[in-house]
């Protein structure tokens, strides 16, 4: 088993200390940001050490290959993207407080995701739909890494896919501007111009995150075991535990519980490190 260490600085005396913890053998330069510790023998305190140390932390196969994976599926708000679209669109309509409060109780699990999108969208009734597009020019930022990550698959023929509990107008044109394979979001009432804060159809929740991916799977003629799921909110657990991997990133306490793995530190594009090189 390999022990993989990434952090936004990592000490040679964190290694040695991990090292000396885990029973390891070896230490492996990946990048400056990633190391791994071969042959680990004991589990015992890693965790303590790391999340004083500011670290991420891995137990990994050896024999785990991100080429054994067909789909990487990835939350969008404050997953693939550094910000809550839904918050930002808010904030042009001067209610951002209102909306990032409910937001937050979302993701933390306290209400459910259908009542809290239904609650936030009521809110921007009446907001020009121009002011959409004026968000994702001017407030739509990618998470360090991110397209490291989507070239990484796209490299090894792995398809990608964004399924968000937010809205099409974003992931149609983040779908279109990554190059992304498939994605899956909610869709705002439009009349004369103006959002009649309402959604159309049945709203993409925590289960209809789950019951999306499942379609891209059957299209793709692959299994959920092998799925690669990103998230960060209580939204998407359902998706995360349809995948054979699930990665919390820079996520609520509710979520790094259930995950295969947490970065909490790094940016997407450690994802990479978490999986062995072909001739390993």
């Amino acid at each position: 088993m390999y022990l993989i260490i990434q952090g936004l600085e990592v000490e040679n005396s964190d290694l040695r200390a991990l090292a000396k913890l885990a029973g390891a053998n070896q230490i492996e330069k990946i990048s400056s940001q990633a190391f791994r510790l071969n042959n680990v023998q004991r589990q015992e305190g890693i965790s303590d050490y790391c999340t004083e140390a500011s670290l991420d932390f891995a137990f990994v196969t050896m024999n785990q290959r991100l080429t054994d994976y067909k789909l990487i599926a990835m939350d969008m708000d404050s997953t693939l993207l550094a910000v809550e679209s839904i918050d930002e669109v808010a904030d042009m309509h001067n209610i951002k407080p209102q909306v990032a409060e409910i937001t937050l109780k979302t993701m933390q699990g306290e209400i459910s995701f259908e009542d809290s999108l239904t609650q936030r969208t009521a809110l921007l009734r009446g907001l020009h739909e121009d002011r959409l597009q004026k968000v994702f020019d001017e407030r739509i930022r990618l998470n360090p890494g991110a397209e490291i990550l989507l070239n990484k698959a796209k490299a090894s023929g792995i398809k990608t896919m964004v399924v968000s509990g937010g809205f099409t107008f974003f992931t149609d044109r983040i779908k279109e501007k990554l190059k992304i394979d498939f994605a899956a979001a909610n869709t705002f009432e439009i009349q004369d111009n103006k959002l009649t804060g309402k959604v159309l159809g049945t709203i993409i929740g925590r289960a209809g995150k789950a019951e999306k991916l499942k379609e891209v799977c059957d299209k793709l003629g692959i299994t959920g075991k092998q799925v690669i799921a990103i998230g960060d909110g209580a939204n998407d657990l359902d998706m995360m535990a349809a995948a054979g991997v699930s990665i919390a990133y820079h996520a609520k306490p509710i979520v790094r519980q259930q995950a295969t793995y947490s970065i909490n530190h790094t940016g997407l594009d450690s994802v990479i490190n978490l999986f062995s090189k072909p001739n390993d």
